[in-house]
């Protein structure tokens, strides 16, 4: 089959890799109809990230071709929404709600690839969910938001403690910031502030959601949040870069007793202890539990009730995805759908 190959940072080849197989009863092998390009994906692209030889692609949505004898929530011709990790979903900790911390838990991004025509997906039962029935084609890019980028905003702003009544900011207007937003709003947040300085991404907060546009960073950022919110900060702050600098921002634009969900992959992040300990607010985030949201987010897409496949902008075939990666670094790009 068909797959994407980071060969070395900067340089991604489709290739010819070996066509899954069922390994053991619990696998799937599902053709994949949509996979994307992560914003994390850029990473090792950047050389920021071991590269050497990765399968790409994490995102996916398709059609279950085989399962092993064990399979028994998902069967052959069913459409499919898989976690970027795979899981039981069975163990304690997945049923805690922490499925991307499960006890057999496996990244897909560079082990499995799903920028491929085929992929084969431990663990199906706990990591795959079917879709009602065969979507319209038009639903297809929101369901594969839901397979990560969706989820992963959505956590965000769960972490963050969105709710009724409060002002939320986000920080950070790519993919997973414009998915916290359109979060945000579902989950009944009185006033939205997105940060961000282009315009096409500060529409697009618009319309999922936002009420209001910061484009200061930094200090000045926090302080123009701090004007907004009658010098409190905002209730709930989504994190979704993972740099020190909107690290540093999140924590700053949080009012004390205020909740900060931060979902940004971390890289070179410091946290002062006493800073943290002053500040009075609460932290939670980490590698989301997609697996958690799926079956109520796959039904809120199905009924038309969200559309988070506005947040691709840019299609382009599988055999050309390194002019999406490329896209991607240079900003042209939000986010790469790939079709397969």
């Amino acid at each position: 089959m068909r797959g994407v190959v980071l060969e070395a940072a900067g340089t991604v080849t489709v290739t010819e890799r070996e066509h899954p197989r069922i390994v053991e009863p619990t696998d799937a092998v599902v053709r994949l109809a949509a996979t994307c390009i992560c914003g994390s994906d850029l990473w090792p692209y950047r050389g920021l990230e071991p590269a050497d030889h990765l399968p790409m692609g994490h995102e996916y949505v398709g059609v279950v071709e085989e399962v092993g004898d064990g399979v028994r929530n998902v069967k052959v011709g069913d459409f499919v929404v898989g976690s970027f990790v795979i899981s039981d979903n069975t163990c304690e900790i997945c049923r805690a709600g922490y499925q991307s911390k499960c006890v057999h838990a496996q990244f897909v991004h560079g082990t499995i690839g799903t920028q491929a025509e085929l992929a084969r997906i431990p663990l199906a039962d706990g990591t795959l969910v079917a879709t009602p029935g065969r979507p319209d084609a038009d639903l297809i890019p929101s369901l594969l938001a839901v397979s990560d980028v969706l989820g992963t905003g959505w956590f965000a702003a769960v972490a963050a403690e969105v709710g009724p009544g409060k002002t939320v900011a986000v920080v950070g207007d790519g993919a997973v910031g414009l998915m916290g937003v359109l979060a945000a709003r579902q989950l009944g947040a009185e006033r939205i502030i997105a940060m961000s300085r282009h315009a096409d991404r500060q529409a697009l907060a618009r319309e999922f959601g936002a009420t209001d546009i910061v484009t200061e960073r930094g200090d000045d950022g926090v302080a123009r949040i701090k004007e907004l919110t009658g010098g409190l900060g905002a209730h709930s702050v989504i994190e979704a870069v993972g740099t020190q600098e909107a690290m540093t921002q999140a924590i700053r634009a949080t009012r004390p007793g205020g909740h900060v969900g931060f979902v940004g992959v971390s890289h070179g992040v410091t946290i002062p202890g006493e800073e943290l300990f002053f500040s009075g607010i609460h932290l939670h985030g980490g590698p989301a539990p997609v697996r958690r949201f799926l079956p109520d987010l796959i039904q809120l897409v199905w009924d038309r009730k969200i559309d988070p496949g506005k947040v691709f902008d840019l299609t382009l075939p599988l055999e050309q995805a390194a002019e999406g990666y490329r896209a991607m670094d240079e900003r042209r790009a939000t986010k790469v759908l790939l079709t397969v």
